[in-house]
């Protein structure tokens, strides 16, 4: 199965090298910026999108395109959805390079954040380059596509990217604001729209490229994979907390003052910790994440259960996401090799136990 998965993912960054390559030309150039007047230096393209190119290039879980193409396969569509990865992964690299900056991360995925490397400028202008860098993939996406199909995936992008940034702007300002905090009904709606929209989007434009009549599997497994994102976030916060994320401090989410969903259990179930909690959060935003206070943060939180409880709500939302991915579509796939549809929908199902 880890084969199939290392296939598909290969075609992906294919389609991602040819629209980030690692030396931007003439035709590149051309395709990008339709009636540009002029010479433009290849070294001025470099510096528009070395930040989105440098990240991209460090590696990455590549499971949001995955899913995105696995849907597309499950409903008989084959590689349909292929041209259109960048919507999902583009945007989701824009999204970190702009987040370290607002959370003065120092690295990612290993090694210096893209601001630190590049500077804040060149950062927050190759960041938005990177939001709307994909558009180019739906004018590229071959002349026989409908103009109304086209108009659809452009007005798709733009609501979930606009959540997005939403859910952004939430965790944001809780962050900011240690007397600010949200209810656990308000924290899973910014889950929702800052990690989980753009896994919905991947559902819902794989399968919007298989073929017309299959909305409502895009909206079935656009849930399913939106809690798939939660829970993946969840997860993700979690291990922060404990065994840490690769290429990145253990404890960083404490210095950024971050309320995860272990914070918030924690906090709600002994309000009278809420002064100690923002103590820690207050020392390790101005020590780092060797304050001694991010360690005793964490220590309460794994006395308390709640690293643990959280984990659990995390792997819930994931076991259900798979369960709806492995369920067969309740319309008939599009013409085409069923059991290439079906064998399909097992990976989209296993790329949730991978992930979980």
């Amino acid at each position: 199965m880890d084969q199939e998965y290392t296939r598909r993912i290969e075609k992906i960054e294919a389609v991602l090298d040819r629209w980030l390559p690692t030396r931007p030309g003439t035709a590149w150039a051309e395709q990008v910026f339709p009636g540009l007047e002029g010479p433009i230096r290849e070294e001025l393209l470099a510096a528009l999108i070395n930040p989105g190119r440098d990240l991209l290039s460090r590696g990455g879980k590549r499971w949001r395109p995955l899913l995105m193409t696995l849907v597309c396969e499950s409903l008989g569509g084959g590689d349909a959805a292929l041209p259109l990865t960048p919507l999902v992964e583009f945007c989701h690299n824009a999204s970190l390079i702009h987040d370290d900056i607002e959370d003065n991360s120092d690295e990612r995925r290993g090694r210096p954040a893209a601001h630190i490397l590049f500077g804040v400028d060149t950062a927050i202008n190759g960041g938005c380059f990177l939001y709307f860098l994909p558009l180019s993939c739906i004018d590229a996406w071959g002349t026989a596509v409908p103009a109304e199909q086209k108009a659809r995936i452009y007005a798709c992008w733009g609501e979930y990217i606009r959540k997005l940034h939403l859910g952004q702007a939430m965790d944001i300002h809780w962050h900011r604001n240690f007397g600010s905090l949200p209810g656990l009904d308000e924290y899973l709606v910014m889950c929702r729209f800052k990690t989980g929209c753009l896994a919905r989007l991947a559902a819902v434009l794989g399968a919007a490229t298989a073929g017309p009549g299959f909305e409502a599997e895009g909206e079935r497994l656009g849930k399913a994979a939106e809690n798939f994102g939660v829970g993946f976030q969840i997860l993700d916060d979690v291990k922060n907390l404990t065994s840490g994320i690769p290429g990145k401090k253990r404890g960083d989410d404490v210095v950024e003052g971050k309320k995860s969903l272990p914070v918030l259990l924690y906090l709600y179930r002994q309000p009278e910790r809420r002064d100690f909690t923002a103590r820690c959060f207050a020392a390790a935003r101005a020590g780092g994440a060797g304050a001694p206070e991010v360690e005793a943060l964490i220590g309460e939180l794994e006395a308390a259960g709640t690293l643990e409880e959280a984990a659990e709500q995390g792997r819930a939302l994931i076991k259900e996401a798979g369960e709806e991915f492995a369920a067969p579509p309740a319309v008939r796939p599009a013409p085409g090799d069923p059991g290439a549809a079906g064998e399909a929908r097992k990976l989209l199902a296993g790329l949730a136990e991978l992930l979980g």
